[in-house]
């Protein structure tokens, strides 16, 4: 239900956020010199509105200019309602001259806005840009627009285009009276001033864009005329001087190509100058229509003052104010053309008023609106229709009252924060007043530099605190002493800023906007606007006089109920005025401190009726018992009060399909200054403080009711019971509700840094708001004072504006009583906690305002059953941000008993999506969750997700998310147990091996291999084993312990053959892959671990299944692999299989043992040693020296050892011809090899000892056939190199004749014919033990042989070289072991 509107207004002061107003300072002076005893004038004020400031459209909307006058300066200031406007503040200064009182005047033109400036001796005129010039565009989207005065300082003002001196030869003689300007049709502007010789002096400036001279024009009573030219009068009319002709007052309007000047002289008289006809076309005695003249016209008229109007309906108005001592009187007039050019004056209505002092009045189309100035020196401002107003009554205009003079301190409060209190609330002082107190207050030491609000009250704190402290003299005081000198102190200031402020406030004029209906009061200081109240707000504001006389309200259509509201607001008013300052603390106290309002009113009662030495309750129950219907007239006033409502207000957004771009974006700025955001907030505040003082004294009288009883209640005790079972309750209710929105209207606003601003919206992206207005990320660039200002930029104003503009067309004027009116009205809906909207509270989390959140939470309570859930939520938001975790975690437990009932709770679970979550209360624990992750508090995750489990008894997909957050909270905190516990209750599969899988991952990470290992897993073990598998596969070797873990785990299960398995693949890969000494250091550990635990197992079970090279492991999950042409492959990958047992495991490691001796002896071949087969080993074994290595290699493996024999061989070559450096080398590879234990007392070289290692590896691997031996002998004599003796001695024992074979193939003869005696001789039996032979040639011996084959080669050869001697030994020797073989033989057949 849309607010009653009264007839009356109330003042809405819109003080300036800047701690000095920013005026840009330009001084004029055009070389003249102050006029002797200069008159002083009064200061002044005006304003000017754009034509097209009604207009939605237009980028001038809701926009206008106003000014004052100081001697000789002039404050222009532009203010719009919708934008803020930069650089819209000037100040003019016009040395040694003064500005008359009506001097200044603003038009606009197509292209310009021209201003008009008249002092005492000379004419201005400055030629600005027009807005609409200024922004071509038709969408205007900045959240700041320039002002027209921007460029104002690159203006000339000195030159003739701007400015004129008014020359002397005009006969201006002293200072002018009174003025007033204006501008042609032409482009001429015109300067009216009034002579104080009588009379009308016109100065006139030709067009700005046109050179010419400067025209004077002197009016006067006269029938002679003269003309002169250039800077002479161009026309004057002389004649007697009559001193009644003085002007009190001027005015002009142009009308059909003639203008027309209005003087109202000090003869009572009204005069009527045609400027082109430069005749007094009307003369009319205003005593005329003045009841009870007589004596009037002797006194003198300086004070009258006149004022036109004009509209198309009734033509041109004339109001004369006449200043008659106690009876000031407004008349007004309309002028009448009639034929022949001949004008008069029709009268239209003449209206009194008892004020005694005038400051100003304006004249509009139907009313009269003045100011007066009563015996206190306060504003009173009235207005009237003058056409429709038989009684003559005024209508009530509530100014502000200044501020009180005495602030109450209560026992409990500390004085430095309530004076602070008072002085910085948004209601009470400008920030010029406080900055020029406390200017005073340092005895001007030094001055306020552009501080903020909050600047200026610390700079406000220190200062009084320094004062304090430097009147000390003592060191001990008691803390009431203190408190007392911090009272006088503060106090002391406070005076100062209530001198200051009185002066800000003194009101100089009106304004009305005749587009809109904007009403202003121009201050010294400041302007405010006169709102229209609503009906009963008016009731309870209304001055005595004035309530007696009504007679009805708007708030019923009963005639008899209506005359019961207005009997009841009597009544209700006299307790307002009976109630002490001490009663009203105690009231406001006990709201506070969310006691029972019902309770504290019967306190106050009781004070009242205790102290009643007025008889004030008599007077009470007088009227009472002249109510008929009182319960019906309170039913009225507590209706009209209520601002509850069903509907849910518009959310922000296209206003209605039909609006176009350009009218959504105009809508979208309308009333966002930061001067209509103070003001409609400040409308707020002064509505619920003047409705929460009508609610409290209502509900005393309530109280009073009951206590009377029948006495006053002519209905009985049926009245009595609905007044104590839904009356008085509701009262209360009322009570509370404005106590809250008076509370947050004035609760100031924190200023938040913009990065915790911008990590706070981050974590509210988790809660998926952001589409709502209260977070939206385009962040207004003002900065409010209080939270109220902070929610209506935010979010309320576009709702609100959407909601009023749904239905008007685009080309609707903005009507100034219905937008504000409705403005005021919605937003109180908004912030009702009785309403179903929840924006306020959303408003203050999105900005960070947890303090004023908590403390919005704490009053509403324990009497507001709205929304109990969402407050619930957001002060579970506020101990988020201030660290209170488990009281968060309480307060979100208990909003989720009502997420299906309110509107906040179902949206902020709605964003989730279905198939998550199967109820509501589990799409908003899932909503907590992840807000609780995302702040950082993994403890009450697992706590809130341990309850919501309990929620989702049938949901098998939400208690698997559940369980898989405690998990992952859990292990994040390194609770491992319980982690393992959460993967063993989550009853989803899939999600339990993704856990187990993290679970792995991460304990292995933090290296808390035991936990992991120890588990039991059950039913789980073959997934366990599978993901370590996996891993282990999958992952570089040497940066994770995979394999050692999954090793651990068999251990720990005393499964040795999956154990030893795990080694044995580690130890193949790090060949394959790993190919560095570490490497190899590893493999070597492996497979002698895998070697251990089938050393474990009985020898039948002692075998491993070895994957072969190449085969491909296949891990759980894998997707299938396809072929070279992207087709899925038709057969299985199939496995081949080897079975390895011990001895093969045995071999693997001695061969890599020598792998890892050779990367440790020679580091480089550590790249190709890991996957070299055992023959490559040995032969870069033999390479390195390292023969050791390689023998036990070709042992292990059956390979042969003639590699082994052929390199060592070699190696004591090349020592046996090498130098020294080639000794020093060979030690370190000899050091490798382990040498015989022989005592060698004798010094030794490396040579030495290489033979020695070669001999002691022919004793210790003896062959067949001495095949060893051959191959080293071979070696040496391929290389030219003698035979050592124990060689030849040790293979004579072998092998004789292939020794002899060896000599024949390298041409030893010598030594071969030497080879062949000497065998001879053993077989005769002398040194037979040397060759082998266990028993010489005899009869009873076995039979030996002889290498015939050889030595007949060696005969051959030696008796082809001539070489007889050695030939005839050989044949000698050969004859004589023929003829014993024969004698032996013959014996051996001879013997039986």
């Amino acid at each position: 239900m849309a607010a009653v509107l009264e007839r009356s207004f109330i003042e809405i002061c819109g003080f300036e956020r800047e701690s000095v107003p920013r005026f840009r300072e330009v001084t004029v002076n055009l070389g003249v010199a102050a006029l002797p005893g200069g008159q002083k004038f009064p200061d002044s004020a005006g304003a000017f509105h754009y034509e097209e400031s009604g207009k939605l459209l237009s980028v001038t909307s809701n926009r206008f200019i106003y000014w004052s006058t100081s001697g000789d300066t002039v404050q222009l200031v532009e203010q719009s309602l919708d934008t803020n406007l930069l650089n819209n503040a000037v100040r003019l200064k016009f040395s040694h001259c003064t500005v008359l009182p009506g001097g200044v005047a603003i038009q606009e033109t197509l292209n310009n806005v021209i201003i008009l400036v008249c002092t005492n001796q000379s004419v201005h005129r400055l030629v600005l840009p027009h807005p609409s010039r200024m922004y071509r565009s038709e969408l205007v989207t900045e959240l700041h627009m320039q002002s027209v005065f921007t460029d104002v300082g690159k203006l000339s003002l000195q030159d003739s285009a701007h400015s004129a001196i008014i020359p002397s030869s005009a006969g201006l003689t002293g200072s002018p009276l009174t003025s007033t300007a204006w501008l042609s049709q032409s482009g001429e502007a015109h300067y009216a001033v009034a002579p104080p010789t009588g009379g009308i002096m016109v100065v006139t400036l030709p067009p700005h864009n046109t050179p010419g001279p400067v025209a004077v024009l002197e009016l006067r009573r006269s029938s002679m005329m003269q003309r002169l030219s250039g800077w002479m009068p161009s026309a004057m009319m002389r004649g007697d001087h009559n001193p009644a002709d003085l002007v009190s007052s001027l005015c002009v309007r142009e009308l059909e190509e003639d203008c027309f000047i209005f003087a109202l002289c000090q003869d009572h008289k009204l005069r009527m100058w045609s400027v082109r006809e430069q005749a007094c076309l009307l003369e009319a005695d205003m005593l005329d229509y003045m009841p009870a003249c007589r004596g009037v016209k002797r006194l003198s008229g300086q004070g009258h003052r006149l004022r036109l109007a004009y509209s198309p309906s009734t033509g041109l108005c004339v109001c004369v104010y006449l200043s008659v001592p106690q009876r000031g009187q407004f008349t007004v007039l309309q002028l009448i053309a009639t034929d022949n050019q001949r004008y008069s004056l029709d009268h239209i209505s003449t209206l009194f008023s008892s004020q005694e002092t005038l400051v100003d009045f304006l004249l509009t189309s139907s009313d009269i609106w003045a100011v007066w100035v009563d015996e206190s020196n306060s504003s009173v401002v009235k207005y009237i229709n003058f056409e429709h107003n038989t009684a003559g009554q005024w209508n009530q205009v509530f100014v502000q009252p200044p501020p009180e003079e005495e602030v109450h301190i209560g026992v409990d409060q500390d004085p430095r924060e309530t004076y602070l209190e008072v002085l910085f609330s948004p209601l009470r002082f400008t920030a010029s007043a406080i900055v020029k107190a406390l200017q005073i207050f340092r005895r001007g030491s030094e001055r306020i530099s552009d501080v903020s609000w909050e600047g200026l009250k610390k700079e406000v704190t220190l200062a009084v605190e320094s004062e304090l402290q430097s009147s000390l003299t003592e060191f001990e005081f008691s803390q009431e002493e203190y408190r007392q000198l911090q009272v006088e102190f503060w106090s002391r200031f406070y005076s100062c800023c209530l001198q200051y402020q009185e002066v800000q406030s003194e009101a100089l004029s009106l304004t009305v906007n005749p587009n809109t209906g904007l009403v202003c009061l121009l201050r010294k200081g400041f302007v405010s606007f006169l709102l229209p109240c609503f009906a009963v707000d008016h009731l309870y504001l209304s001055y005595d006089e004035y309530l007696f006389s009504e007679e009805d309200t708007p708030l019923t259509e009963d005639a008899e109920l209506g005359r019961d509201v207005l009997q009841l607001v009597q009544c209700v008013r006299a307790i307002s005025d009976a109630v002490s300052g001490e009663m009203a603390y105690e009231m406001e106290k006990a709201l506070e401190h969310l006691q029972s309002p019902e309770r504290a009113a019967e306190l106050v009662l009781e004070h009242l009726l205790s102290n009643d030495s007025e008889n004030v309750i008599e007077d009470v129950q007088n009227k009472l018992q002249d109510i008929k219907n009182p319960t019906a007239a309170m039913m009225v006033l507590l209706r009209e009060l209520d601002l509850e409502t069903d509907s849910e207000p518009a959310a922000e957004g296209p206003v209605t399909p039909g609006h176009n771009l350009n009218v959504r974006i105009n809508l979208s700025q309308v009333m966002g200054s930061s001067s209509a955001v103070s003001l409609v907030c400040q409308a707020v505040c002064h509505m619920t403080m003047t409705r929460a003082l009508f609610c409290r004294d209502l509900l005393i009288l309530q109280k009073l009711y009951l206590r009377f009883g029948d006495n006053v209640f002519l209905g009985g005790g049926a009245q009595l019971l609905q007044l104590q079972q839904d009356l008085i309750p509701r009262s209360s209710h009322l009570l509370s509700s404005y106590h809250l929105l008076k509370h947050i209207s004035q609760s100031p606003a924190s200023s938040v840094p913009v990065d915790i601003l911008d990590a706070h919206l981050q974590h509210l992206t988790v809660l998926e708001l952001s589409d709502c207005p209260s977070l939206s990320s385009h962040r207004s660039v003002l900065s409010p004072q209080t939270v109220v200002e902070l929610f209506y930029q935010t979010a309320a104003r576009k709702m609100m504006v959407s909601q009023i503009f749904s239905q008007q067309h685009a080309d609707a004027l903005l009507p100034w009583s219905h937008i504000t009116s409705s403005l005021v009205h919605l937003l109180a809906q908004l912030l009702w906690p009785n309403n179903p909207g929840f924006q306020f509270p959303e408003c203050l989390m999105a900005n960070c305002q947890y303090t004023q959140l908590q403390e919005y939470v704490r009053l509403i309570g324990p009497w507001c059953q709205v929304n109990v859930g969402s407050r619930r939520f957001m002060m579970g938001q506020c101990y988020l941000a201030n660290g209170e975790g488990q009281k968060a975690l309480q307060c979100f437990q208990e909003a989720a008993t009502e997420v299906e009932k309110e509107e906040f709770l179902m949206r902020l679970t709605g964003s989730e999506d279905e198939e998550s979550a199967s109820t509501p209360r589990l799409q908003y624990y899932n909503k907590v969750l992840r807000l609780l992750e995302d702040v950082g508090l993994p403890e009450l995750v697992i706590q809130l997700a341990s309850l919501a489990i309990t929620e989702a008894a049938n949901d098998v997909n939400s208690q698997a998310a559940l369980w898989t957050r405690i998990f992952k909270h859990h292990l994040d905190l390194g609770h491992n147990s319980e982690a393992y516990e959460a993967l063993t209750q989550n009853p989803d599969c899939s999600m339990q091996l993704d856990c187990l899988r993290q679970l792995v991952v991460v304990l292995c990470e933090r290296s808390q291999l035991q936990d992991l290992v120890q588990f039991p897993y059950v039913n789980l073990h073959d997934e366990v084993v599978s993901i370590i598998e996996s891993r282990a596969r999958g992952l570089d070797l040497l940066a994770h312990n995979y394999y050692e873990l999954l090793y651990a785990f068999h251990i720990n299960r005393h499964n040795y053959r999956k154990a030893g398995t795990v080694m044995f693949e580690l130890g193949m890969r790090l060949g394959r892959e790993v190919k560095t000494r570490q490497g190899l250091q590893k493999q070597v550990n492996c497979y002698l671990s895998a070697l251990t635990c089938l050393r474990l197992i009985r020898p039948e079970y002692a075998w491993i299944v070895q994957p072969a090279s190449g085969a491909v492991y296949e891990r759980p999950g894998a997707s299938p692999k396809r072929n070279s042409d992207g087709e899925f492959s038709s057969e299985p990958v199939r496995r081949q299989v080897d079975i390895l047992e011990l001895k093969d495991l045995e071999k693997e490691y001695i061969l890599s043992r020598s792998r890892l001796t050779l990367a440790q002896h020679h580091p480089p071949s550590a790249a190709i040693a890991g996957t070299a087969s055992a023959e490559e080993m040995v032969a870069l074994l033999v390479q390195t020296g390292l023969f050791d290595s390689a023998l036990s290699v070709c042992q292990t493996f059956n390979l042969n050892l003639m590699s082994v024999f052929e390199g060592l061989t070699f190696k004591c070559i090349k020592l046996q011809f090498g130098g020294e450096e080639s000794q020093n080398e060979a030690w370190s590879w000899l050091a490798a090899n382990q040498l015989s234990s022989v005592v060698n007392t004798k010094e030794s070289s490396a040579t030495d000892e290489a033979w020695r290692l070669l001999a002691s590896y022919l004793h210790g691997c003896p062959s067949s056939n001495g095949r060893h031996h051959r191959c080293v002998i071979n070696k040496l004599l391929s290389h030219g190199v003698p035979l050592p003796d124990w060689l030849l001695k040790s293979y004579k024992a072998v092998d004789a004749a292939s020794l002899l074979r060896l000599f024949l193939n390298f041409d030893l003869l010598e030594a071969a014919a030497e080879l062949v005696l000497e065998f001879i001789d053993a077989l005769l039996g002398r040194g037979h033990q040397y060759y082998g032979i266990q028993r010489p040639l005899s009869a009873t011996s076995s039979s030996v042989w002889l290498p015939y084959t050889s030595i007949d080669q060696l005969l051959q050869t030696l008796e082809t070289q001539t070489n007889r001697t050695v030939y005839n030994k050989v044949r000698d020797k050969l004859d004589d072991y023929h003829k014993l073989v024969e004698q032996t033989t013959k014996r051996r057949l001879i013997a039986p």
